[in-house]
């Protein structure tokens, strides 16, 4: 019986290493919330970090297969939706991050947490997490399993993240 192959390209994709190298830059002015604008964007809470080490990348996508996780260079240079927020993690239990969208409707937002700040997706060390919190399988979620609805105004998502839990699985660490 074969067994499935984990999608290391959906983990590449996620961490902007694609075939065309990401622009670490590209969404951050267009992503970025200021105390006292109004309109869409989603107020995101990290549920279950690791640890307090690194940076959060939080990247916002169309709700589409096709774009979800595409290249952000590809989504800006198409007209499409790329938002990205990246700040050192907060000290906080639970780190929330805002990140503005143009407008209402569904979107796909993923989280990293690279622990070590080298803008690269270590599998054995960093975490990630989807809107919807689907269930983790051997390839990217459907964008239809992490699609969320932003409203006119604040749109609060809960994002639980994943690190690896054994050879080639990936799930919230377990507290004791």
């Amino acid at each position: 019986m074969k067994r499935p192959v984990l999608s290391v390209a959906a983990l590449v994709l996620l961490t902007g290493a694609g075939p065309i190298r990401s622009t670490p830059d590209l969404g951050k002015a267009e992503g970025q919330c200021r105390t006292g604008e109004s309109g869409p964007a989603f107020v995101v809470d990290m549920i279950g970090l690791k640890d307090r080490a690194g940076k959060l990348k939080l990247e916002v996508y169309p709700a589409t297969d096709a774009d979800f996780l595409a290249d952000d260079n590809v989504l800006i240079m198409a007209g499409k939706t790329f938002r990205r927020v990246e700040v050192p993690v907060p000290a906080e239990p639970t780190p929330r991050l805002c990140v503005r969208v143009p407008a209402s409707g569904p979107y796909a937002v993923t989280v990293l947490h690279d622990r070590n700040a080298d803008r690269k997706f270590n599998l054995s060390q960093d975490g990630f997490g989807f809107s919807g919190n689907p269930k983790l399988g051997w390839s990217k979620p459907k964008a239809a399993a992490v699609a969320v609805n932003a409203g006119a105004g604040l749109t609060p998502l809960r994002i639980v993240m994943n690190y690896r839990t054994g050879l080639l699985s990936f799930g919230p660490i377990k507290r004791s």
